[in-house]
């Protein structure tokens, strides 16, 4: 019975081991910040929530197998939810899909330049002209260059 437990813990890490792996190339490999990030946050969570799965099994008090489980129920509610957070925010200031994408579903979001509503904290915060100059920066910037334009230099 020991055995089977020990066969069925490696396997788990093995396969664990194998998602995360496939994560890191996919992030290495794909062609926008996008498919990047779909690549980490689901691969990265099933490979790390299989090796903790193979730690619960393995661990012999019920403490260690308690944080294991718990670890897991974590990786899976937060990479998800931060992934997904991450991309909008990259959409919304501005970087630009895979020409290869076949269809773009966001809305047309543009950034505000409207003042928050904190106290200023330094006499930059306190011009306009600092706003001016920052939305100024960000229309003048210049296209990304990803990582396939790079291997084919």
């Amino acid at each position: 019975m020991t055995a089977l437990f020990y066969l069925v813990e490696s396997a788990l890490v093995l396969i664990g081991s194998t998602f995360i792996a496939l994560a890191a190339l996919g992030v290495v490999r794909l062609p926008d910040v996008y498919t990047r990030m779909h690549s980490a946050s689901k691969a990265g969570s099933v490979g790390s929530g299989l090796i903790l799965l193979a730690l619960a099994l393995n661990s012999e008090a019920l403490p260690e197998t308690l944080r294991a489980l718990a670890a897991i129920f974590f990786f899976l509610l937060t990479a998800p939810i931060s992934a997904h957070l991450l991309a909008k925010a990259s959409y919304t200031v501005g970087y630009s899909m895979w020409p290869g994408s076949v269809l773009d579903e966001m809305p047309e979001v543009k950034a505000t330049t409207r003042r928050s509503d904190t106290p200023p904290t330094s006499p930059d915060d306190m011009s306009d002209h600092a706003a001016d100059e920052t939305v100024s920066r960000r229309s003048e910037r210049r296209p990304r260059i990803g990582w396939s334009e790079i291997r084919r230099t």
